[in-house]
């Protein structure tokens, strides 16, 4: 069956929904939570080098970033693997992302406390963008804001019946259905709707 990826990401994980397309209704193939780091600090990099020198402060934030790619890259690889072994074909990546991010410096980041916040939600929504486009999938990038209005036009399905299809999609596999896991299932359905 035909597959799609869909990702939330967060600082430090990803919730990961895996749709297919089984006589033309949308299932769940897969739900999980992905983890992106692993070790505590590396959810927050730019935090954690906030207080060192500026040579410290880069190395703290380059392993943070290179080891969350390393991450994302082999747990993406290890998604697509447990797709290909059910007999799924991945068609493709849905990815949540927000506004961009100004391409500020290290010592910029760390200048401004709001900015840590940025560039750590930003980053782990990267590599993810990151490790699909290096295992060759297509990417979907959905701004978040947009969500449900480029949903109800890719899908060109009215409101109502959206949500009963992800109302049952959230039933068939049980608790958790919350948000992050409803808004992965929307990416996957506009990847799988193109």
């Amino acid at each position: 069956m035909k597959a799609a990826f869909g990702f939330k990401a967060h600082s430090g994980w990803a919730a990961l929904i895996v749709l297919g397309v089984y006589g033309g209704e949308f299932t769940v193939v897969d739900r999980r939570r992905v983890e992106l780091v692993e070790e505590a600090w590396a959810k927050q990099p730019y935090h954690a080098a906030e207080d060192a020198a500026s040579n410290e402060a880069k190395r703290i934030v380059k392993r943070g970033i290179d080891s969350a790619r390393r991450i994302a890259l082999r747990e993406m690889r290890a998604a697509i693997k447990r797709a290909h072994a059910e007999g799924h074909e991945i068609v493709g990546c849905g990815l949540l992302v927000g506004e961009p991010m100004p391409q500020w410096s290290v010592e910029e980041i760390l200048a401004v406390h709001f900015r840590m916040h940025k560039a750590e939600g930003v980053l782990f929504r990267d590599v993810l963008a990151r490790a699909t486009r290096a295992c060759d999938l297509a990417l979907l990038e959905i701004t978040e804001k947009s969500l449900l209005a480029s949903a109800l036009t890719a899908l060109a399905i009215p409101a109502t019946t959206l949500s009963q299809r992800i109302a049952a999609l959230g039933k068939s596999v049980g608790p958790p259905w919350g948000k992050d896991q409803k808004d992965a299932a929307l990416a996957a359905m506009m990847v799988l709707a193109q």
